[in-house]
């Protein structure tokens, strides 16, 4: 599929659509403090929806990001093969297991508080302070939000970030200063590799640091060599996937 724009407005719809969805998904986290601030009420007889904002606030972001994903489709060439997707998704589920691998040090050393020093920096802790369904008591809305969660971490986020960050930043930066849509994509550069791995760290909370930084680095791999942004987003969404599984099973909701 050539995605190549052929005039201004094209090229502009084209950024657009790489660009907007992750920028209202960031944007939405950044309403969720504003509101979160002003309507939380963490009381056994508040409504659930003050004592957890996120509950409501997240679906929602999720929604609205995938009608934007969706409305772009036809800008994203995913480049499917089915050798690259195969090797995607083992990358992500070897990728996800270092991402995991701190806190469930954690569980296996048998520690009460969580640890300082290296071993914080490193992500070895509890990690169960977070989004929590367990907010709802009903079964249909618990499993609603559990699923949901899901969409928005295998399916949406996977999308976004991948678009972003592999679809047009690490391209972006081969030519800021001239048109970014007649790079290649996954070509290598120093640049880009540094700049896009290290803002993926940094977007990330402080014990996810130092895994997303050997994560994002895997996928930047994974990139050159396959060509492919569809085995980018394959990598990702299993990543995410088996990270939610991984976050039901064992309650680590500070996870999500």
């Amino acid at each position: 599929m050539d995605t190549a724009p052929r005039n201004d407005q094209e090229a502009r719809a084209l950024t657009s659509a790489h660009v907007l969805p992750l920028a209202v998904f960031i944007g939405f986290l950044l309403l969720l403090q504003v509101v979160g601030a002003e309507i939380t009420w963490k009381h056994p007889d508040a409504p659930w929806w003050r004592r957890a904002p996120e509950q409501w606030m997240y679906p929602l972001q999720s929604l609205v990001v995938a009608g934007l994903l969706l409305r772009g489709w036809k800008y994203y060439d995913f480049r499917w093969s089915v050798k690259w997707t195969v090797v995607g998704i083992l990358c992500g589920a070897a990728g996800i297991g270092l991402w995991l691998l701190p806190t469930t040090l954690y569980d296996r050393l048998g520690l009460d508080t969580d640890p300082e020093g290296w071993r914080a920096w490193l992500g070895v802790a509890a990690r169960k302070e977070g989004f929590d369904p367990g907010v709802f008591q009903s079964p249909a809305a618990w499993w609603t939000a559990v699923v949901l969660r899901f969409f928005r971490a295998a399916v949406v986020v996977a999308l976004a970030e991948e678009i972003f960050w592999r679809g047009f930043m690490m391209r972006f930066l081969l030519d800021w200063e001239g048109d970014w849509t007649r790079q290649p994509f996954g070509k290598p550069s120093l640049l880009s590799f540094v700049v896009v791995t290290g803002l993926f760290t940094a977007i990330h909370s402080g014990p996810d640091r130092a895994m997303a930084f050997l994560y994002g680095s895997l996928t930047y791999l994974l990139c050159i060599r396959s060509k492919s942004l569809g085995a980018c987003v394959a990598m990702h969404a299993t990543a995410n996937l088996l990270m939610c599984l991984y976050i039901v099973a064992y309650g680590k909701y500070g996870l999500w």
